[in-house]
């Protein structure tokens, strides 16, 4: 994408009230856009942190920044996307024009770009080198449930697209809360080496908890007497350290040793670097379009 001066940048992620990383992809991947130049501005907005996204609406400057692309840092289109994001940003469509003259333009969602198939495939490389892959199962690992039925469908046809690859001795997409399970993969898989990518857009709970013990890899935490109460003045400092220590323990110890087994685990798929690249990506396609009209 060519460098376009009077246009900005908003990538909208979810946010948390809870996990204080919950942000930490989307902040760095907008951070990596910002040094490359390609907007006038880039920005953030989240669901469950500020900047909010009705705070949004009116962090570009009408006099400099003229067409406002919004790319949604989700895994998958659902009730956030189709819903939550143009109701709180007052969109009326793909193309809404502002009383002040700004055009927003509203993109897909990074996980339906068609390189989050091949970014899968990279980090389940990366995390398992020189292992033969004829020899190894990939898990695609989503939440599931009629919650988040769409990020279920999401994993479902990236481990399909996987799996016509060729490459892996098997490909299955695997969930928390609905079947297949995570915690059956011993019975669902009989390779000697198994390797799990979440499918998720940060490291939180899921990832770096729920999982972990899904898998046998963790334990179950027990809540610690010194842990400040949610709410208190120390309680995101010491959520977030505990985040911090938590993940550095699970991801840095693979393989995992189980049952004469190897198991490989990765961090979030949202966490990889190169979703910065399909978010500018998304937002070209946008221009594109608008070029186009």
């Amino acid at each position: 994408m060519n460098s376009n001066g009077d246009a900005g940048l908003l990538i909208v992620g979810h946010g948390s009230t809870v996990n204080p990383d919950s942000s930490a992809p989307t902040l760095a991947h907008a951070a990596e856009i910002r040094r490359r130049n390609l907007f006038g501005e880039v920005q953030c907005a989240f669901w469950k942190e500020e900047p909010s996204l009705r705070d949004a609406i009116s962090l570009f400057d009408p006099a400099t920044i003229k067409n406002v692309y919004v790319v949604p840092n989700f895994i998958s289109e659902g009730y956030f996307t189709q819903t939550v994001i143009p109701r709180e940003l007052e969109l009326n469509g793909k193309t809404t024009k502002r009383e002040n003259g700004q055009v927003w333009n509203y993109g897909e969602p990074v996980g339906n770009h068609p390189s989050i198939t091949e970014l899968l495939v990279k980090r389940a490389r990366e995390i398992a080198p020189g292992v033969r892959e004829n020899e190894t199962t990939l898990l695609i690992a989503a939440h599931g449930t009629d919650l988040n039925e769409n990020s279920a469908v999401a994993a479902k046809r990236e481990a399909e697209k996987i799996r016509t690859l060729g490459r892996y001795a098997d490909v299955l997409n695997v969930y928390m809360e609905e079947s297949p399970l995570i915690s059956d993969w011993r019975t669902l898989t009989k390779t000697p080496n198994v390797v799990v990518v979440p499918f998720f857009i940060s490291d939180g709970l899921h990832s770096y908890e729920d999982i972990p013990i899904m898998l046998g890899i963790a334990k179950e935490r027990s809540t610690s007497s010194a842990e400040p109460a949610i709410g208190s003045a120390r309680s995101l400092d010491f959520a977030r350290d505990d985040a911090q220590r938590a993940a550095a323990s699970v991801f840095r110890r693979a393989p995992y040793k189980i049952d004469n087994r190897s198991l490989f685990y990765a961090s979030s798929i949202g966490t990889d670097p190169r979703i910065a690249d399909i978010i500018v990506e998304q937002a070209a396609a946008l221009a594109e379009i608008g070029s186009r009209g």
